[in-house]
């Protein structure tokens, strides 16, 4: 499953080709329908998960939140990370929440609605690994592919091998099995990995930072400013805070 970095922007150069020719829903005929629907991964704790059939996770109770403030019901679909913006360029769903960081690539592709959480690429390995990007030089690296995890990655001096894989829990199995000598991902998702694995591995620096958005087909002004102003009613009503709490213990809000 690995991906090249040429391939990878050639699917932006593809999206950002798309960006004007869609037939996005407008706000409009979202609302006359009365249903909304919103593509996420599932497949990244604790985020966005499937559990069995239900589907779970910050980012799904906030946009399920976002969509009951609006006045709409929610049909969710499921999509692998790497495909998610692709399939929002070709009208198969309204909106994408997917733990996108808001890229300047991706913003020519795509339109980011308000940050709604911030956060950054961590390094996580076991006891005695790499800690730090200059840590490593001459290790092997897991992460998911499609991601600014695997494009911040590449620009790490001396890195050995980034080994991709199609999904985030892919990539810490491979940490986990000594397949890879760390893992780079969300940070919030690395002090998870920490806390279920008790010990067997520890998170290390950051090698970025970055900011998360929702995203809507490019021009869909109407649908991104109704986004905008729910999450806007979500964090100054308490809502966004108790949210945030019951999954991280802390307001994950963007400061500023």
């Amino acid at each position: 499953m690995k991906r090249p970095l040429q391939t990878a922007l050639l699917t932006l150069t593809a999206l950002a080709l798309l960006a004007s020719t869609g037939q996005a829903r407008t706000w409009a005929d979202i609302k006359k329908s009365g249903t909304i629907k919103i593509a996420t991964e599932g497949a990244f704790p604790p985020f966005n998960v499937l559990k069995g059939k239900e589907l779970t996770g910050f980012e799904v109770e906030l946009a399920n939140e976002l969509a009951k403030s609006l006045g709409l019901k929610v049909q969710w679909v499921t999509q692998p990370f790497d495909n998610l913006l692709i399939g929002l360029k070709s009208d198969r769903y309204d909106f994408v929440i997917a733990s996108h960081g808001i890229t300047p690539e991706r913003a020519r592709a795509v339109d980011f609605a308000n940050p709604h959480y911030c956060t950054g690429g961590a390094i996580v390995t076991k006891p005695g690994g790499p800690m730090t990007a200059a840590a490593l030089s001459g290790k092997s690296v897991a992460v998911q592919v499609g991601t600014t995890y695997l494009e911040n990655v590449r620009k790490v001096s001396g890195v050995k091998d980034v080994k991709t894989f199609p999904k985030d829990t892919d990539a810490q199995a491979a940490l986990m099995a000594g397949r890879a000598d760390a893992w780079v991902g969300d940070k919030f998702t690395g002090i998870e990995l920490v806390k279920a694995q008790k010990g067997k591995v520890v998170q290390g620096a950051l090698l970025f930072n970055e900011r998360i958005g929702m995203a809507v087909n490019k021009g869909n002004a109407s649908l991104l400013k109704e986004l905008n102003a729910a999450l806007t009613k979500s964090l100054s009503d308490g809502s966004y805070a108790k949210l945030s709490g019951k999954y991280f213990g802390q307001d994950v809000r963007c400061k500023s």
